[in-house]
């Protein structure tokens, strides 16, 4: 069976995800079933090409075309064209578009082989959820998603619970959820102690991380330290000065060493398909603490696993209790036993390709 993947946005937890994806696809056994392609464009700032190509599996097959995250008449076309070509040359038995911008241009692409294949589509967090749009523009993009899967068809796959039950109100649907490498991502697991309690989170510094709410916090708090594991264009808004930004770090073990530093995981984000830095904070036995939105409140269990927030003035009761060390570490073997159960990316992806077989 041929497998094409088609993904614009490469970058962050999608990054993460397709890594492991390549790793469980390209394994020998499951290749033996399974030939996977990934097609995905190089445009997105995050992107490293050379790191792509070295820290993907060598045993599933890259292709890169020109897509843009933006609406562009003429490069959409001559992306579609480009995708449509290329699809044809590989002839898969299953199309799976990862995604709005893919999800659009793609099912397109679909359209113009004139042949039936089984065809998915991944949003990993609906673009009409997102909260730095205006209400006009995001009721487009609902209409989008809703008349693509009306008019082109295919089978949306969710990567959480209520992106499930959003995505079922749009069409036919299915749920898998996002998952990460457990056994990797224990290797950089250790006890630690920190002198002042240590609060994190991991990721671009961007609108949608919501950086202004991650500082207020820190400046509401000065008797805790802050970090920022990342860097991006929004760094300028983290003044406080107990926050302290790592930058980027050149790989995954640098990244989860830093991680596994910190005391509590803090996900200020405004908006999430299902974020992988937080199953990876759980995985390495942190409490979080997140805002109250779609992605954060499908994995985060309020006071069992973490809290889940809308405001600042909740957060002082919930930094006393895990200020706690043996609280904390209650909090912790909880968060790490949930992501086991039902985040872990082998039985996940598991699932996945027996949809894609069924």
């Amino acid at each position: 069976m041929k497998v094409v993947h088609v993904i614009e946005a490469l970058g962050g937890g999608v990054y993460t995800y397709f890594n492991d994806l390549s790793a469980y696809f390209g394994d020998n056994e499951v290749k033996r079933h399974i030939e996977t392609t990934i097609i995905y464009s190089g445009n997105r700032k995050e992107i490293n090409r050379d790191k792509i190509k070295s820290e993907f599996s060598s045993n599933i097959n890259l292709l890169e075309i020109n897509m843009l995250r933006n609406f562009s008449p003429l490069q959409d076309l001559k992306s579609v064209i480009q995708l449509t070509k290329e699809l044809k040359k590989i002839n898969p038995d299953v199309i799976h578009l990862h995604s709005s911008k893919a999800g659009v241009l793609g099912r397109v692409a679909y359209f113009f082989l004139f042949k039936k294949k089984k065809l998915y589509y991944s949003p990993h967090g609906y673009s009409f959820l997102r909260t730095d749009a205006s209400k006009s523009i995001r009721k487009l993009y609902w209409l989008i998603e809703k008349y693509t899967q009306t008019l082109f068809g295919g089978v949306t796959i969710a990567c959480g619970d209520t992106e499930f039950e959003i995505a079922k109100k749009i069409g036919n649907s299915k749920l898998v959820r996002n998952g990460v490498d457990i056994d990797t991502i224990r290797q950089s697991f250790s006890e630690n102690k920190n002198d002042k309690l240590t609060i994190g989170i991991l990721g671009r510094i961007t609108y949608q991380k919501n950086p202004d709410l991650f500082n207020k916090i820190a400046l509401h708090f000065p008797d805790y330290n802050f970090v920022w594991i990342g860097d991006g264009e929004l760094n300028y808004l983290l003044t406080a000065p107990n926050i302290r930004i790592t930058g980027w770090f050149f790989d995954s073990e640098s990244t989860l060493k830093e991680l596994n530093i910190i005391d509590i995981y803090l996900q200020t984000s405004l908006w999430e398909g299902l974020p992988i830095a937080v199953l990876e904070a759980m995985v390495l036995e942190k409490p979080v603490i997140a805002t109250n939105v779609i992605g954060n409140k499908d994995i985060v269990i309020h006071n069992e696993t973490g809290f889940l927030f809308n405001d600042i003035s909740e957060l002082e009761p919930y930094f006393q209790i895990l200020s706690n060390a043996i609280n904390r570490d209650i909090f912790a073997k909880k968060a790490f036993e949930r992501c086991s159960n039902l985040f872990d990316k082998n039985k996940n992806f598991k699932e996945l390709s027996a949809l894609y077989q069924s």
